[in-house]
């Protein structure tokens, strides 16, 4: 499995005729590790997958991927560039008349001239990786949602990607399956260091999940960066919507008017609650990302807010408290 990569994103703008989806989305995904983008129903974010993986064009900005913009490439180029995605769809996208292996090996048997008993292994260690081993034989109606998703995970793992894309995962799943679909996304990372971007409304994933989050509201992305930025911020769309409260800006048609804003300010009044720490990969496994992540969070530690931070600083193990105590010592950190 191939090492994650970075992906550029800048000045994106995506129109549907006179529609304005979103425009100027600028942001960062670091190499190998997870980002989740979050925002209320119909603020285009899987219109943003879309475009990421060149499925629909945006009308300005750029999409960096290996020194190739997306955007500009030529067809051959979007073709080679592809490949580097997985991408799991919310339903899991299999064909109903093939059994789990046949599908997990449909793009291995498209995609590429390896020989069935290479296929075989190559699938088979990707339904282990996802949990099925004895459900290869089944078909996708004669099991969960839950095994449909992880089957549709493991065809996304097949082609080796250095970039996997969620869509809405935990869609039509109970809270229970949830947590278990989200420990596997951590411990498949840990497994292949590849570049994650999930999307999802579920808050709970949003808090345990993710080294980075983004939120795109009112047709931009209103804000994007480390886990400790997002779920410690004071910004009322932010924290409205990572806390599932009716009070906000945020609207049953996406923004409030000014006069339903007016009648909630001056009367509501709410805390950040505590951060909920991050998921571990488990069974002895190891993220790359994460030591890479704690030497940039910590590079830009003292651009946080103070509430930022000091979550960072409390997330610190021994080991990261004594490597970085010049920077912990900081009275900027006080």
């Amino acid at each position: 499995m191939g090492t994650g990569v970075t992906i550029e994103v800048s000045g994106l703008s995506k129109w549907f005729g006179r529609a304005n989806v979103w425009s100027d989305v600028t942001f960062t995904m670091p190499p190998g590790e997870v980002s989740v983008l979050l925002g209320p129903s119909g603020t285009g974010k899987s219109v943003f997958l879309k475009c990421l993986i060149g499925l629909l064009k945006p009308e300005t900005g750029s999409i960096f991927i290996h020194d190739t913009d997306l955007v500009s490439a030529r067809a051959e180029q979007l073709y080679d560039i592809r490949k580097l995605f997985g991408v799991l769809f919310q339903d899991g996208a299999l064909f109903g008349s093939m059994n789990l292996f046949d599908n997990i090996a449909f793009p291995l048997r498209e995609h590429t001239r390896k020989g069935e008993r290479e296929i075989r292994d190559i699938v088979m260690e990707k339904v282990d990786m996802v949990g099925l081993t004895g459900d290869e034989d089944k078909l996708p109606g004669e099991i969960s949602g839950g095994m449909r998703k992880r089957a549709g995970l493991a065809r996304a793992l097949v082609l080796e990607p250095e970039i996997v894309l969620f869509d809405e995962p935990d869609s039509g799943l109970d809270p229970v399956r949830t947590a278990y679909l989200n420990q596997l996304i951590i411990d498949l990372n840990a497994k292949t260091d590849a570049t994650f971007l999930i999307v999802t409304h579920d808050i709970n994933t949003a808090q345990t999940v993710p080294d980075n989050i983004g939120i795109m509201y009112h047709k931009h992305l209103a804000m994007f960066g480390p886990r400790e930025l997002l779920l410690t911020s004071e910004d009322p769309v932010v924290a409205q919507f990572l806390n599932g409260r009716r009070e906000g800006p945020i609207g049953m048609s996406e923004e409030k008017d000014a006069d339903e804003q007016a009648a909630e300010n001056g009367r509501t009044r709410f805390t950040v609650p505590s951060m909920k720490p991050q998921l571990r990969a488990s069974g002895g496994l190891e993220r790359k990302a994460v030591a890479r992540r704690m030497q940039r969070v910590m590079n830009m530690v003292h651009e946080l807010p103070p509430r930022a931070r000091h979550a960072v600083v409390d997330s610190l193990d021994e080991g990261d408290r004594v490597r970085y105590r010049d920077v912990i010592g900081d009275a900027r950190l006080a």
